[in-house]
Order: C-alpha cells, then sequence, then structure tokens
C-alpha cells in the first residue's frame, strides 16, 4: 500500500544502519506484479501477490529472470487488502488484514491446498476470520496502528506482526490454522523504530525475519534468533540494513536456511519527484541447520492443574500415547507434528472420543501433540522410541 507519508521525508537527513546484509538485486518485477506485498517459495519457484484493490491473484515468478511464468486466480476471494502469504506443508495463506484505517472488521486469512494450487489455475479458497483481542475501538484514523502486513506460519499457529503507523513498533498475534472465526491472542510487543511489511520464519534455521523501512524508506530486517515453541520476543532481536537505497520493501521469504529473496513495491511521488521500481532482491546467511534437542518425555504429577495445562505420557515401548488437557475452551481439533512442522494426524474436535492416542505408523523421532481451542493453541513435544 502506497502512502503519502514519505512525500517530505526526503528532505530530512539519512542515517543508514551500521550492521547490514549484503543484499543484491536480482531484476525489476514485471506490470502485473507492481504492488507486489507477500512473497513465498515453493516448487522452486516464488509466489507472489498485489495488495490492495487488486484481483485475487497469485503469480508464481522465476527466481532468475525476475518474470510471472504462471498466475492463478482464487475464484471465491476478494482482495480486499491482501498484505502477506505464508505456507506449511498443506495449505497456501493469504493474509487480507490491511488496516490502514483502523476500522476494519472483516480481517481474513484464505486458506488454499496446495494440491488444488498444483494441478489447477483457478482454485477455490477457506476463510480463517479474526479480531484483535485487544482492539476495541474501530474509529476510522488514517495510519492506524491496527494496520497488519506481515504473517508466518510458526509450528502450530499463524503469527501475524502489526505495522503501527503511530507507535513505530509491531505487535505480534496468534491464531489457529483451522478455518474459522477467532479473537487473535496477542503475544508481545517490540520496538523496531519502522514500519514492519513482511516476515518469514525459517524452519530449517529457527530464525525470524520481519522485513520493514524506515520513515525515510529505508529498508531494514529484524533478525530473531532461537524461537521457542511458545512464541515471544527473546532478546536476541537483531536491527540490520539491506544497503539497497530506498525501497519500499514489502515481501520477504527463504528458499533453505541460508537463501532470502525480498520483493519490493513500485513507490512514486510528484513532489519531490521520485519513482522507485518493483524489484526482487535476494541475500545470504551462513547459517547452519537447525539440530532439535529430544525434550523429555512428559509424566503425570498429582498436582492441581492450571487452565489449558496438558500433560502427557506414554508407557515405554508402548504405541499409545495418553494425554490430560485441563481446559473449558471449546475444541475444534488434535494434531501431531513432526520436527520440520508437517502435520503427520489430524482429529476434527467432534470425532475425539477419548484421551488415548495409537501412534502406529509413526517413526521414532520427536513430535509434538497440538490441540486447537478457542482463542488458543495448546502445545507439547513427546518423544517416540
Amino acid at each position: 500500500m502506497i502512502s503519502k507519508l514519505y512525500i517530505l521525508s526526503f528532505f530530512l537527513p539519512v542515517v543508514f544502519l551500521n550492521a547490514q546484509v549484503s543484499a543484491t538485486t536480482i531484476g525489476t518485477l514485471p506490470e502485473d506484479v507492481l504492488e507486489s506485498s507477500g512473497l513465498i517459495y515453493y516448487n522452486n519457484k516464488l509466489i507472489t501477490h498485489n495488495d490492495s484493490g487488486n484481483s485475487p491473484r497469485l503469480y508464481e515468478v522465476d527466481t532468475l529472470s525476475s518474470q510471472i511464468i504462471r498466475t492463478i486466480t482464487i475464484d471465491n476471494a476478494t482482495n480486499i487488502d491482501w498484505e502477506d502469504i505464508t505456507q506449511d506443508d498443506t495449505y497456501i495463506y493469504i493474509g487480507d488484514f490491511g488496516n490502514n484505517t483502523g476500522n476494519r472488521q472483516d480481517l481474513t486469512v484464505y486458506r488454499v491446498a496446495k494440491s488444488d494450487y498444483d494441478v489447477s489455475n483457478t482454485i477455490s479458497a477457506e476463510r480463517i476470520d479474526f479480531s484483535y483481542e485487544d482492539q476495541t475501538d474501530f474509529t476510522e484514523i488514517q495510519n492506524s496502528d491496527w494496520d497488519a502486513e506481515a504473517m508466518v506460519d510458526f509450528k502450530t499457529q499463524l503469527l501475524i506482526f502489526t505495522k503501527q503507523w503511530q507507535t513505530n513498533g509491531t505487535v505480534a498475534y496468534s491464531i489457529p490454522k483451522i478455518p474459522g472465526s477467532y479473537s487473535a491472542k496477542k503475544l508481545g510487543f517490540y520496538d523496531v523504530s519502522g514500519l514492519v511489511t513482511g516476515a518469514a520464519y525459517n524452519k530449517f534455521s529457527n530464525v525470524l525475519m520481519l522485513l520493514g523501512y524506515s520513515s525515510q524508506l529505508q529498508p531494514f530486517i529484524v533478525r530473531i534468533n532461537e524461537l521457542p515453541i511458545n512464541f515471544s520476543f527473546n532478546g536476541t532481536e537483531e536491527k540490520l540494513g539491506l544497503g539497497i537505497g530506498f525501497s519500499q520493501v514489502e515481501g520477504i521469504t527463504f528458499s533453505d536456511s541460508n537463501t532470502y529473496y525480498i520483493s519490493s513495491e513500485r513507490y512514486q511521488n510528484n513532489l519531490p519527484p521520485i519513482t522507485l521500481a518493483s524489484q526482487l532482491y535476494t541475500f545470504d546467511t551462513d547459517d547452519a541447520p537447525q539440530e532439535t534437542e529430544e525434550p523429555p518425555v512428559e509424566t503425570p504429577i498429582d498436582a492441581e492443574k492450571e487452565e489449558n495445562e496438558l500433560i502427557i505420557f506414554k508407557a515405554f515401548g508402548s504405541n499409545e500415547l495418553q494425554y490430560d488437557l485441563n481446559s473449558n475452551a471449546p475444541l475444534f481439533g488434535r494434531a501431531i507434528f513432526d520436527i520440520t512442522g508437517k502435520r503427520v494426524r489430524h482429529t476434527h474436535g467432534s470425532l475425539i472420543e477419548n484421551n488415548s492416542i495409537d501412534l502406529s505408523g509413526l517413526s521414532s523421532s520427536v513430535y509434538y501433540l497440538t490441540f486447537y481451542l478457542q482463542g488458543i493453541t495448546v502445545s507439547k513435544p513427546f518423544i517416540l522410541d
């Protein structure tokens, strides 16, 4: 979304960040994606989309030429203000939550099955509707703190990061990945001193990259290392410049533990006369693939249980996993994820009959037992030996 915020800002002194990554330009993006606002890497290609008022379409872009090689239309969706895109092994998620004026009450994430995406250029989506648990005032205001342009798939949930025009920070919220209507849970605030416009969680290195720019269109990333299962800003945040000059950067993704791609939106201004092309960039890190430590198996304890507490236990050599979930919240589903984040089991809430799970067919590894409750996701690891 192009804003008038920067009309005079280019007359101000510009101070670039000392610490930088070495981003390079791949090329200029085509006319059809001049407002590229989100980015993922799938099947050796980049996927992007435009933001507010454009068609509900995804575009596959070649990583070498930056040219469009395929267009996919979502026939039951509307692009009110698509701002970011993310994925897991089964679905693509498109965030229609741009909210510059802070008065939207129709925030949604469209969920598209990859099995449909792979075989057709016209597909349908499911809806994950949400509102922020702490927003009570929906008065229209230009450049609101309730805008959002960044989203990642993180473990068993979607994390949404706000773009706070007034505060120049970002708030992280969590929602389930299952279609329905939810109250987004607030997880924490970070004073980024800028505007967050994109995000990527690299599951290979357990690193979160927040993308954004300053009031003078100076691009940056905020790198957050060693994320816990339950996300929080953990004190490892590091803000880095990109070394690409002025740019309205919008989308970020990764292809492996070290290779990242960034897209920018075209920026135009009449006074002073400025035009910045929509570009595709890349940069590398030197991160090693993350090694997952094996946590101990939980055993039952005789103590007063806290609300939403999950206890799991398994007899040695048994293929039966037992659990005790203390919660009064409605249960939407139960799932098991492997250490790569792939969902290997899922049971709808209405089909859960007891507190025992047959693990037959799963190989020896570390897994995560996850429950989708109203307004919260509860997850704990266990070892199958």
